[in-house]
């Protein structure tokens, strides 16, 4: 087995309930979105835009303004006081968040933006699992609702944060899967 398939194999959710304190450092984060930007994209038109919270503060306003969206863009019928109450002490558990945002180009169909998007977090969270750091991506329903506070523009949009943290837990090996449930030939 490679080391490449090692790594593959290894990534996994952490959960924010999971992180410890520890720090991830500005240079490690750079590390993560450096590898990000090796995604590919139709047309390049490179539609992944990342937006960094780092800090005490800056995550508290991020579990704020989570807070106010839930309250504001959830049905009565689904609402949780106890989800409610939680959110902002979830998200201070994380040492960073980064925005998951793509940026519309115009040239090519949006799912393929977003699929490129998803292949540059993919790329994120393979590093970050080679360097033990935890990853967590979360796309709570109004998270498009998020655009106006992290001051996107018109083209853009929010579809995920993704946490960064350490933790001390070792990531449990997942099942193995039979490429007959998944694969069809022809």
């Amino acid at each position: 087995m490679s080391y490449l398939d090692k790594i593959i194999q290894s990534r996994r959710s952490t959960y924010l309930k999971d992180f410890n304190q520890d720090d991830i450092s500005e240079v490690e984060i750079e590390e993560l979105l450096n590898l990000a930007l090796y995604a590919p994209s139709h047309k390049k038109t490179k539609p992944w835009r990342f937006v960094v919270l780092r800090g005490e503060e800056n995550i508290s306003k991020l579990g704020e303004e989570l807070t106010n969206l839930y309250l504001k863009h959830t049905p009565s019928e689904a609402f949780s006081e106890t989800k409610h109450k939680g959110m902002k002490a979830k998200v201070m558990q994380a040492n960073t968040a980064i925005a998951i945002v793509v940026n519309f180009s115009g040239k090519v169909p949006e799912w393929e933006e977003k699929v490129a998007v998803g292949m540059a977090v993919q790329n994120l969270w393979l590093k970050a699992t080679e360097m033990n750091i935890g990853g967590y991506w979360s796309s709570p329903k109004f998270i498009f609702h998020l655009n106006d506070f992290l001051g996107l523009a018109k083209h853009q949009k929010c579809i995920g944060l993704f946490y960064l943290g350490r933790s001390t837990d070792k990531p449990t090996k997942s099942r193995e899967e039979d490429n007959e449930d998944f694969v069809t030939y022809f």
